[in-house]
């Protein structure tokens, strides 16, 4: 089987966790021994952990994610989370000074939060990926909630902020999903810019199987727009998506065995340094 690295999941272990429907939609325990024990069925070898959003609206906190890490014995690493509040990305900045060794990235979550991402309440943030060398994964496309903001989460939004910072690594979560085409220019465009397929099989509906097959076409297109799958990454969003789906929607995409494995593995192994 082919090796794996799956650069986007959620757990929290708590009830108040809103992604707890979709693990039962999944008939998913989600816990971090089922997290594990199906990393090692998929041969997933690696994988980065980002807080789930809780009922209250809020994500799960990073001390939280950081200490789920540490019990996963080096599988798991951390995506530190930041809100766009001046006292949270000051701790965002300190707790991730403090873990440097294990944290991987930052994660904001565009269309949640009702700021852009050039927002100047980030600009701390970034100052310090960059000189860091830490990526800083966005939101992007559909959002869960109805109260998300479309205009906020819309991938274009992310070409303002590649110009201005063009030394910051920026990866799009969710392939843009459903703005593929905005995603490919993107990639294509900008050096720094990255995406991922996370959460990609989790609507469809009576249509499940034509829904992955049009979701592998955009995919595919946006590579062959790109000139090839450098810049994308292989993500599930347990519990949102199983892993069956999410390594089958890769499986059937039109594209070669070599630039397959770059999106399994090869790609985040280089981009994380994990």
């Amino acid at each position: 089987m082919q090796k794996v690295i799956d650069a986007h999941i959620h757990l929290s272990e708590r009830r108040d966790d809103s992604l707890v429907r979709y693990a039962k939609l999944n008939g998913l325990s989600y816990t971090l021994e089922e997290l594990l024990g199906l990393m090692r069925a998929h041969q997933v070898e690696r994988g980065l952990l980002l807080s789930p959003p809780m009922r209250d609206g809020k994500p799960l906190s990073n001390e939280e994610i950081i200490a789920l890490c540490r019990r996963s014995n080096g599988i798991l690493s951390p995506v530190v989370t930041v809100e766009p509040v001046k006292e949270v990305v000051a701790a965002a900045i300190k707790l991730t000074e403090q873990n440097r060794k294990d944290v991987k990235a930052f994660k904001i979550r565009l269309g949640y939060v009702k700021v852009p991402a050039d927002s100047p309440m980030f600009s701390s943030l970034y100052d310090y990926a960059v000189a860091e060398h830490l990526p800083v994964l966005f939101h992007t496309g559909d959002t869960a909630s109805s109260t998300g903001d479309l205009t906020l989460s819309h991938p274009l939004n992310l070409d303002r902020l590649a110009n201005e910072r063009d030394e910051l690594t920026i990866v799009l979560c969710h392939f843009g999903n459903p703005w593929f085409e905005d995603v490919a220019e993107l990639i294509y465009k900008h050096p720094n810019v990255y995406t991922d397929t996370s959460g990609l099989t989790a609507g469809g509906g009576a249509y499940g199987g034509r829904f992955s097959e049009w979701l592998a076409r955009k995919m595919s297109e946006a590579i062959y727009y790109a000139g090839g799958a450098e810049k994308v990454i292989f993500g599930t969003d347990y519990p949102v998506t199983r892993y069956s789906d999410a390594l089958a929607l890769v499986n059937i995409m039109d594209v070669g065995t070599a630039d397959k494995e770059r999106i399994l593995w090869r790609n985040a192994e280089k981009l994380f340094g994990l």
